[in-house]
């Protein structure tokens, strides 16, 4: 009994344990995985490496410094003469380098020592300063700046709000000025992901609500900005900016009913999904090709293979390449014996899985 007892306290603590460590891992840049850090490293060529002389080391009393490769900016060891650099460099241009390059790749293999480095030198005030130079970069429209900046406080201080917030904001402006597909798909999972992660750190805070709000919407999820913004509505003061968010509340409204509708269907609920979604079809979201597919799926589940077929066809006209259609038809042609409609769409949905393309 003892034994079982041990056993439940050390799985709880196991459990604990392993969820804190989670959250930490939310958290801490330095222990993510990196999708932006690509779009940073060319400006790892605007420095050069050396290391502290051993007298340095030894004066500032920084054995943690000892080996380590220090950066330098090219046109820093130009200005120099060939003496020790070491003296002629403040301690903060020294620092603002080393932030460079773990904003850079938070994964650089000596950011743990330029975190020492500048926490020693900087005490509590190196992530605020950091945030300000983040900010100044990003009002300058230097967005490669301030994210870097942003990413250098969040290795100092993971958690901290600021750092939090100002990072997803400047890679949500970052993802808007680009054309790129590649681009704009990293920057904007990582403003989704860094806005949620305000939310949850910092639920209070109603401005990381209101723009996750306009994440949720940008990407078809009108569920989650409904009830995002229904938050922002209850924790925000700002009189011009609820007004603009009561606006958008209301707007949803038919988007989130359909998209309930959806989720009825997504979950074997077809008659919900029928009885929900069928009013539609004679709406402004007419259009709209998910509420025909979604509406096939739902009579296809409930036998009625005319009106599934009529749907299916009309998610095709208005998406010419949505392969899920495809397949339906497929698989009810199939059924039906009619082995030539079958197989056209079961060719067209493959050549489109192939990189085709079926206009």
């Amino acid at each position: 009994m003892e034994t079982d007892k041990l056993n439940k306290f050390d799985g709880h603590n196991k459990s604990y344990r392993q969820n804190k460590f989670d959250e930490l891992e939310k958290l801490d840049i330095k222990r993510r995985g990196d999708r932006i850090g690509k779009y940073l490293k060319a400006h790892i060529e605007k420095f050069a490496f050396d290391k502290f002389s051993e007298d340095y080391i030894k004066r500032c009393k920084m054995g943690f410094m000892r080996g380590v490769p220090v950066p330098f900016r090219t046109e820093d060891i130009k200005a120099l003469d060939s003496g020790s650099i070491y003296t002629r460099l403040s301690i903060s241009h020294i620092g603002e380098n080393m932030a460079w390059i773990m904003g850079i790749d938070p994964h650089f293999p000596y950011t743990d020592h330029y975190i020492e480095f500048i926490k020693i030198n900087f005490r509590n005030k190196a992530a605020a300063a950091l945030n300000v130079e983040a900010k100044n970069a990003a009002e300058k429209e230097n967005f490669d700046s301030a994210c870097i900046h942003f990413r250098a406080a969040l290795c100092v201080e993971p958690g901290n709000l600021d750092a939090m917030y100002g990072y997803a904001r400047v890679c949500r402006a970052m993802y808007l000025e680009s054309d790129d597909a590649d681009y704009i798909g990293n920057f904007k999972a990582e403003a989704l992901e860094f806005f949620e992660l305000t939310t949850w750190k910092y639920p209070n805070f109603s401005m990381a609500y209101y723009y996750l709000g306009y994440a949720y919407l940008n990407m078809g999820l009108y569920q989650k900005a409904y009830i995002t913004w229904k938050d922002y509505i209850k924790k925000s003061t700002n009189a011009k900016e609820r007004k603009e968010i009561n606006e958008r509340l209301e707007q949803l409204s038919d988007p989130v009913e359909i998209e309930r509708g959806c989720n009825a269907a997504v979950s074997g609920r077809w008659d919900e999904g029928i009885t929900i979604l069928e009013p539609y079809l004679g709406s402004k979201y007419k259009d709209w090709w998910p509420l025909y597919y979604y509406l096939g799926a739902s009579y296809a589940n409930k036998a009625r293979v005319d009106e599934a077929v009529a749907m299916f066809k009309q998610a095709l006209r208005l998406n010419p390449s949505h392969v899920e259609s495809m397949d339906e038809l497929a698989g009810i042609y199939e059924f039906e014996n009619q082995k030539e409609l079958s197989d056209k769409y079961r060719n067209k949905a493959e050549l489109i899985r192939r990189g085709g393309y079926e206009g």
